[in-house]
């Protein structure tokens, strides 16, 4: 039930090395013990494939895969049979476990004062339901904003490029594809990016010009099937913001 596509996104693989991959992920426990040569003939292939999959992954070989898949493929195992006993809290210094005071304030400033040019928010998925709340959040506080998810035209984004002044995007894996194109098309239009992903490293964090980062309970879950609260820390990491927002506004009030 473990969903490796998020480990494959972006890696350019064949079919045999997904294949070898998700063999690898389900055999997890018997697979060092197996070694190289037995995984290979158990999927009708060379080792020379087996130690090249794990390159394309980024590792350095086989064994260096190995344990890095370890503990996302166990954590994801115990998740899915385990009872869920007490649901963890979310804290205001979980914010900031992976993120700083200054990037709220960049955001702060590129964002919520931005006065002329369009916010242009994009997400797809369930990650576009959390985009749904920041759009009708900066529509009340009079911001000028467009929202798009992966069943809109393409030329919503691409036929006001010229008016975007800050493109907004949310992917909880950081590697959905749509996402990456439209962070792609806004850096080569100068128009400053920001992204919420998850904790990880991810291609959207190498992009995105400020990047908020998340814990992500289930980090192999992509269907988010299990119980999770990414997405009620990123509702609260948007409200945190705002507070931040407004409280510099009535101190600039205060101060005339």
């Amino acid at each position: 039930m473990i969903d490796i596509s998020k480990l494959t996104q972006g890696k350019n693989l064949t079919e045999l090395d997904a294949q070898i991959l998700k063999y690898i992920v389900e055999n997890i426990d018997t697979v060092l013990q197996k070694g190289v040569r037995e995984i290979a003939r158990d999927n009708y292939t060379s080792s020379a494939t087996v130690i090249r999959l794990s390159k394309k992954l980024g590792y350095t070989g086989f064994v260096d895969m190995y344990y890095q898949l370890v503990p996302q493929v166990k954590k994801a195992s115990l998740q899915q049979t385990e009872v869920i006993g007490d649901f963890p809290e979310i804290r205001l210094q979980d914010f900031f476990e992976y993120n700083t005071m200054e990037e709220v304030n960049l955001f702060i400033e590129k964002v919520l004062h931005l006065r002329q040019n369009y916010i242009f928010i994009y997400a797809t998925g369930f990650s576009a339901i959390a985009a749904e709340y920041l759009y009708k959040k900066l529509l009340v506080l009079g911001k000028k904003t467009i929202i798009a998810s992966g069943t809109d035209s393409i030329g919503v984004f691409e036929n006001n490029l010229e008016d975007i002044g800050v493109l907004v995007v949310i992917s909880k894996s950081g590697e959905t594809q749509q996402v990456i194109d439209k962070l792609k098309a806004a850096k080569e239009h100068d128009i400053f990016t920001v992204s919420f992903t998850k904790e990880t490293e991810n291609r959207t964090t190498e992009i995105a010009d400020l990047n908020f980062k998340l814990f992500d309970n289930n980090k192999l879950d992509d269907r988010n099937m299990l119980p999770n609260i990414f997405f009620p820390r990123l509702l609260m990491l948007f409200e945190y913001i705002l507070k931040e927002y407004f409280g510099r506004l009535n101190k600039n009030n205060d101060e005339k």
